[in-house]
């Protein structure tokens, strides 16, 4: 039987598409939103869908920060609805306050479709900085790579979380046992599957592969986050969106190869966006960094590269989270520099004092580079999360809740 929203009457957005090509200036991005936000009940034919995707990618409105900041809007109302009370409660009793970094959740997502086909360095960061900071990462499975986050970690030894036992009903509990989080994207998500047969028929990517990582569904309470995007000319779009949308604390970065990471390669160009005085006007600052910001080594992207299957990427994950590979290895310093990006875009290296548990000898790293900000300091962090196994603790919590979940029913 279909469901009630299946049976929702059609949406015609033929006007719509009439005047975005050829165009007329009449388009708000407001209207695209709105055409956008019928998607997901699956109001709108195949073919229509498909015409407003490919109009926005050759127009390269699908760049313009108006409509990325508005169709993330719309996607994030129709999102499942996470319960914010009370994950505020959680925060307030579990999280960590250091710096400038008040306890809240945190995320490092990428657009994908670099054609690099590096390690899956942002899911194995993600899970590193929960030794410090609340996560939230959201993910879903491959679309452009052999190896997708969620693929990932579904073949995790000795025992994969159960990423879909993680929703609404079930975060607070799942934040009450553990720092780290993994948001299923068709979890939560729900009206995307109406979207995925079309995306998967088109040649080209469309604007979810860049409103997504601005969708993460914990929104209303994401403190901090890092975005890495795939083509230079997206940095100031996002970082410009994000802004439209009240962020306050996020770090866009694009590797000079149009990598979705920080390089470990060379220079990368950043996109910070700060509060100028508490409660004030939320600035962009644009910078690069390159490895030797992060004291670490350079490294040329095919020494980092996976093209692997999740099973094997999966265990390169349990290695690195065991603290088994050299302290200089290539991939551990590329993922180490994209864990300190998130530390420093949380705030938390902005203290004099450390304690961060067994193993911290309290040194922190004061010295200050691009951008004024502590690198150095990140790379120490999260070395200290590896050879301490408080990654590890929070990643096998985040293993036994949800397994726990699951098993109840």
């Amino acid at each position: 039987m279909a469901s009630q929203q299946d049976q929702l009457p059609p949406v015609d957005i033929k006007p719509l598409l009439s005047k975005l090509w050829p165009m007329d200036g009449r388009v708000t991005a407001d209207d695209i939103a709105d055409a956008i936000s019928h998607f997901f009940t699956n109001q709108v034919t195949e073919a229509q869908s498909a015409s407003l995707l490919m109009a926005l990618h050759f127009t390269k409105l699908d760049f313009e920060p108006k409509v990325l900041a508005s169709c993330a809007a719309a996607m994030q109302k129709a999102c499942a609805q996470v319960p914010v009370d009370e994950l505020k409660k959680v925060i307030e009793t579990r999280g960590r306050r250091e710096g400038n970094y008040h306890g809240g959740l945190c995320d490092i997502v990428g657009t994908g479709g670099d054609s690099h086909n590096t390690f899956n360095i942002s899911t194995t960061a993600s899970i590193i900085a929960s030794s410090l900071l609340f996560v939230s990462k959201h993910g879903n499975k491959a679309s452009t790579s052999k190896s997708g986050s969620a693929d990932l970690v579904n073949k995790m030894q000795p025992r994969p979380p159960v990423i879909t036992a993680v929703k609404p009903s079930t975060m607070a509990r799942v934040y009450s046992a553990t720092n780290y989080a993994f948001l299923y994207a068709p979890v939560f998500h729900t009206g995307m599957r109406y979207v995925a047969p079309i995306r998967k028929q088109l040649p080209w990517r469309t604007i979810f592969n860049n409103v997504g990582p601005l969708s993460n569904p914990v929104e209303d309470v994401l403190e901090a986050r890092v975005i890495g995007v795939a083509r230079k000319d997206l940095g100031p779009a996002f970082a410009e969106a994000l802004r439209m949308a009240g962020c306050q604390k996020a770090l866009i970065v694009c590797g000079e190869e149009e990598l979705d990471e920080v390089s470990c390669a060379g220079r990368t160009l950043c996109w910070m966006l700060q509060e100028k005085t508490s409660g004030g006007e939320i600035v962009v600052e644009h910078f690069t960094v390159q490895p030797s910001d992060f004291d670490v080594s350079n490294h040329a992207l095919d020494q980092v590269s996976s093209g692997k299957e999740p099973e094997e990427n999966a265990e390169i994950l349990r290695r690195i989270l065991n603290n088994e590979l050299p302290d200089n290895d290539p991939l551990l310093e590329f993922v180490l520099i994209n864990v300190a990006a998130l530390f420093v875009a949380s705030g938390i290296c902005e203290t004099d004092t450390s304690n961060m548990g067994e193993g911290d000898d309290g040194k922190v790293i004061q010295e200050r580079g691009p951008a004024g900000q502590r690198w150095k300091e990140g790379v120490r962090r999260a070395r200290w999360a590896l050879k301490s196994g408080e990654a590890w603790k929070q990643w096998t919590s985040f293993v036994d809740i949800t397994n726990e979940i699951e098993s109840e029913g």
